[in-house]
């Protein structure tokens, strides 16, 4: 089967099994989302969400945060993988967006990796959920999945290369929910240690069900 077959097929898959798709992450603003992405990087959405209420209520915007310090931050966020860094990296984020943006979250990759405690997966979930670009954040469950699927070959050993061969092929209009597909996907189905290959609808697609499956 050529590319772009495989790729109009998973989506089409897609399309039915999981039309409506989305961050797992609560949020009310743009500020909040990145608050609770930054917060995410190597803990779970669950655990997140736990903690981003009681710290967005008592600093929802920018300008808010950026007068607290990383010592009174942490206290929020000490239950999430490095509490540490990430109090730092809030505080930092914040007095930056006041500092050069406005208080306002902007829409662009340039911009975006300028804050601290913000990658490129980070602003590529940025740009598409808030701003609906076309920019593909691969995370650990979207560089699984797409490489069990066979959507990416195995020369594609990093997240910017799995990125670049996924804007390939999936139209711009659809990257945005695409992101969501692959990573509800992988967390739900096609999980790390035994995906549950007996529960997923791409089987007769999926280059590692065809290799035997369901090993891992």
């Amino acid at each position: 089967m050529r590319k772009k077959e495989l790729y109009e097929k998973v989506v089409d898959y897609f399309k039915v099994a999981m039309p409506v798709a989305e961050t797992e992450l609560d949020y009310d603003s743009p500020f909040g989302l990145l608050v609770a992405v930054i917060l995410s990087a190597q803990c779970t959405d669950k655990r997140v969400n736990m903690v981003t209420p009681r710290l967005m209520h008592d600093y929802p915007t920018a300008e808010a945060m950026a007068l607290a310090t990383p010592e009174v931050i942490f206290e929020y966020v000490k239950s999430v993988s490095y509490p540490n860094n990430k109090a730092r990296h809030l505080v930092g984020m914040a007095k930056m967006l006041v500092s050069d943006f406005g208080g306002e979250v902007p829409d662009t990759l340039e911009e975006l990796v300028r804050l601290p405690g913000v990658g490129r997966k980070t602003a590529n979930v940025i740009q598409s959920v808030v701003w609906g670009k076309a920019a593909f954040a691969v995370d650990t469950h979207v560089f699984r999945v797409s490489h069990r699927i066979g959507l990416v070959p195995q020369r594609c050993t990093t997240p910017y290369s799995v990125e670049k061969e996924l804007t390939r092929y999936i139209p711009d209009e659809l990257i945005p929910i695409a992101h969501h597909w692959l990573i509800l996907h992988g967390r739900y189905t096609c999980i790390a240690r035994k995906p549950k290959c007996e529960a997923c609808g791409l089987q007769a697609l999926c280059k590692h069900f065809k290799k035997g499956g369901g090993l891992g």
